[in-house]
């Protein structure tokens, strides 16, 4: 019995001893030194934008803030699997004073060019008609502070999908 307490406090020393105040062996001829801390903080551009909608006729979104006097960057993602002609979406942004309602249903009857009336003044910017697990991406110049209305334009989609784009 003895002998297991001698034994068992040899290797409790030895575990103590082998734990505590050792220290590091450097090699000749390198250099060892702290690594700098990396920062996971990410910057918000809030002039970069990322919208989705999907198969239920919702953008993500209902207002959009930017700053004025900077480029502004849509990014419209479709998170759902219809493709663009049976749930295709878009991002329109309408200039102020324009009727949304009037404006949604003349583009309905321009199939061929993604549901955005040819030659219309009505419009700032907007994407192409895009389906499930499709992106698109737009920049444009942030228009004037003020207050605009943004919509899909796929034919009855406005009822739903609109919202506020607020220039700061």
């Amino acid at each position: 019995m003895k002998e297991i307490k001698i034994i068992l406090l040899a290797v409790f020393s030895i575990a103590l001893i082998s734990c505590g105040g050792k220290e590091e062996k450097k090699k000749e001829g390198f250099s060892y030194e702290k690594k700098p801390e990396v920062s996971t903080k990410v910057e918000s551009n809030p002039n970069d934008v990322v919208i989705t909608s999907n198969d239920a006729m919702q953008f993500n979104k209902k207002e959009i803030k930017v700053e004025a006097g900077k480029k502004v960057k849509i990014t419209l993602r479709h998170i759902g699997k219809m493709d663009k002609n049976v749930m295709g979406h878009n991002f329109v942004l309408l200039k102020q004073g324009v009727d949304l309602v009037k404006f949604g249903n003349t583009a309905a009857t321009f199939r061929d060019n993604d549901y955005i009336p040819t030659g219309t003044k009505d419009v700032i910017a907007y994407t192409k008609l895009i389906g499930g697990g499709e992106t698109a991406v737009i920049e444009f110049d942030a228009p004037e502070a003020g207050t605009y209305d943004f919509l899909c334009s796929f034919p009855g989609h406005y009822a739903l999908m609109k919202g506020k784009f607020i220039v700061e």
